[in-house]
């Protein structure tokens, strides 16, 4: 299985990126996809997770300005970024588990695929 993001990159703050993750095989198969980041220095945290059959997850600091989405189609996950801020400067990876997103809050040292991350840089 392979995952691989694009669309990250330096923006302004207030600005928007959108992030995308294109699978290798079906999404489908995942029971649920999100996204992560790391800032320079920091612990890796959970951003959005999406599932077909739980809540979609958002972390406290991205609500109402992150949103995550997915193309079945397209074997793709998106996750849409506005009103960026200096703080969500981060390497941002997206992930899949087969199993689910309480799976993925608990702990992200079990996930079946990672991608190899893209970085968004937001300047103040």
């Amino acid at each position: 299985v392979q995952l691989v993001e694009s669309g990250g990159g330096l923006v302004q703050a207030g600005g928007s990126l959108r992030l995308s993750c294109a699978a290798s095989v079906n999404i489908f198969s995942f029971g649920a996809m999100g996204w992560y980041r790391q800032p320079p220095g920091k612990e890796r945290e959970l951003v959005a997770a999406d599932s077909s059959v739980e809540s979609t997850y958002y972390a406290d600091a991205v609500k109402g300005r992150f949103t995550i989405s997915r193309d079945n189609a397209k074997n793709t996950l998106y996750l849409q970024m506005n009103s960026l801020k200096p703080d969500d400067t981060a390497m941002y990876y997206c992930a899949g588990t087969y199993s689910t997103i309480a799976a993925m809050r608990a702990a992200d040292n079990t996930l079946d695929a990672w991608g190899q991350g893209t970085l968004v840089t937001v300047s103040s």
